[in-house]
């Protein structure tokens, strides 16, 4: 027998509610209305209980916490005078552009969790409700890479990059409301489903000087602009020679990713939220409720208060749990989890606000899949002061047609600092040794496990850390599951 307390059966029964289609009545036998403008909406002016308020509150907080943590993203961003690397490891720049880094991103940034050193990153964001964008697609040649592009609901909604054979060209990105045509020399138009936008081009760069050379000219053409600008001729921008741009400092001392989202600052920015993200399909209802409780607020200082009190509490007792790479997509099989609709959410709320938390802008399946632990196979804790080894089979590392790598976060989801500067294994690395029989083991944790294995090692901290696998454009075992991740063993 399991308890639900009263505040969270509230909350259950408010949300599912919410979520039940209107269709037909008790029994199926007449029909309800089927249109949003045919259903009675909530009364204004009704005295709502505080437990009322708290359920509704905590919903609105779950659901709207990844389209705020978007929106103050881009509010950062895009105070970037001019593309560049905002303290020199970031790529920032004004609305309607986008940067590139020119090399892997470096340890000491916190604009997101889980960054990945086998592709030099771009980061880009945009007001298409003001004037589309032209982002610049040149030849990649045989070399992987992909855009992906988020809505403020952090949903992918284009497919380009070596997946999808993208051809070399200009690509018009648009506004859900745009009604203009094509122009000349302009290859497609993708339209976002919302005007808040961005972009993060990712290619990939193997792990060595040559590579970082050879990259170089190719990069430099990964340009975005507005549409004003174009001119139907490839712009370039040597990404190494930016200057830095100087970001304001930060009273935030956890060592953490940045704090995006302020629970006393949440309910003064959803209003804005609500107006700018249309709902989907379905959702019309909860943003009828979600209204009546801002319109409650705006009318009582009390139910205000409490509307703070909730967001506070929502983060500690429902967000920070998100951390947990357990409460993260779907298990995968030897203690691991594996990502689930990964940047193509819907109405999938929990999976949406978890990698929100824990590790935004995952891209979709079908370009890439992530495995993730904070537990070795037997269940303990992964932590420095135990040594582990990570054996793939031969014949079984991560069935992929684009690369994989093994990666290592501390506890904050961010690179361990190391003398090695490793902080990832995998395809990128030609200096990995196998086994006698073709297996290949990872070796982990924090004192070097022999010279003679030191190509295979990944530094960890003397704390707590956690493994991550990724697998870019997988396979068929990769995409339906049958593909499941090696046990991590602990050895001492």
């Amino acid at each position: 027998m399991f308890r639900i307390r009263r505040g969270s059966l509230i909350a259950a029964l408010v949300v599912a509610a919410f979520a039940v289609p209107a269709v037909w009545a008790a029994g199926g036998q007449v029909p309800l209305p089927t249109k949003p403008s045919d259903l009675t909406v909530p009364a204004k002016g009704v005295l709502m209980q505080p437990e009322y308020v708290k359920a509704v509150a905590r919903a609105a907080y779950i659901w709207g916490w990844p389209l705020v943590n978007q929106q103050n993203r881009f509010n950062a961003i895009t105070q970037a005078p001019y593309p560049g690397h905002l303290n020199g490891v970031l790529p920032a720049a004004p609305r309607g552009q986008l940067a590139m880094l020119a090399d892997y991103i470096e340890p000491s940034q916190t604009f997101v969790t889980c960054p990945n050193q086998d592709v030099v990153y771009g980061l880009g964001f945009f007001s298409l409700d003001q004037e589309p964008v032209v982002i610049q697609v040149p030849d990649f040649g045989d070399r992987f890479w992909v855009y992906a592009l988020y809505d403020q609901r952090t949903d992918q909604f284009a497919e380009l990059g070596k997946p999808y054979q993208t051809k070399p060209g200009f690509y018009l990105l648009v506004g859900p409301t745009w009604q203009g045509e094509k122009p000349a020399g302009i290859t497609a138009v993708i339209r976002s489903s919302t005007p808040l936008a961005n972009a993060i081009p990712r290619v990939f760069q193997n792990d060595n000087a040559q590579d970082r050379k050879a990259i170089q000219p190719v990069i430099n053409q990964v340009v975005a602009y507005p549409l004003s600008k174009f001119d139907g001729k490839m712009k370039t921008i040597a990404w190494a020679k930016v200057p830095d741009i100087k970001a304001p400092g930060s009273d935030d001392s956890s060592g953490g990713e940045t704090k995006w989202v302020i629970p006393e600052k949440f309910f003064d920015q959803f209003p804005g939220i609500l107006d700018a993200v249309p709902p989907l399909p379905g959702e019309e209802a909860m943003y009828a409720q979600f209204r009546a409780l801002l319109d409650a607020a705006a009318k009582d200082p009390a139910v205000k208060q409490l509307l703070v009190e909730t967001a506070q509490e929502t983060e500690k007792d429902v967000i920070s749990k998100f951390f947990l790479w357990q409460h993260n997509g779907v298990p995968a099989g030897n203690g691991w989890n594996r990502s689930a609709n990964n940047a193509q959410w819907g109405v999938d709320y929990f999976n949406r606000t978890g990698t929100s938390k824990s590790n935004m802008f995952d891209n979709k399946p079908t370009e890439t899949q992530y495995f993730y632990t904070d537990n070795d196979s037997a269940g303990g804790q992964l932590a420095g002061t135990g040594n582990y080894q990570v054996t793939f089979a031969a014949g079984q590392e991560p069935p992929v047609n684009g690369f994989w790598s093994l990666t290592l976060y501390n506890d904050k989801h961010l690179f361990n600092p190391n003398n090695l500067k490793r902080y990832s294994l995998g395809t990128k690395n030609p200096t990995l040794k196998r086994n006698a029989d073709g297996s290949l083991t990872i070796y982990v944790g924090n004192k070097s496990p022999g010279k003679d294995k030191e190509s295979n090692w990944l530094p960890a901290p003397e704390g707590t850390f956690s493994l991550y696998i990724r697998a870019y454009w997988g396979k068929q075992p990769i995409l339906d599951g049958s593909w499941q991740p090696p046990e991590i063993r602990k050895v001492q």
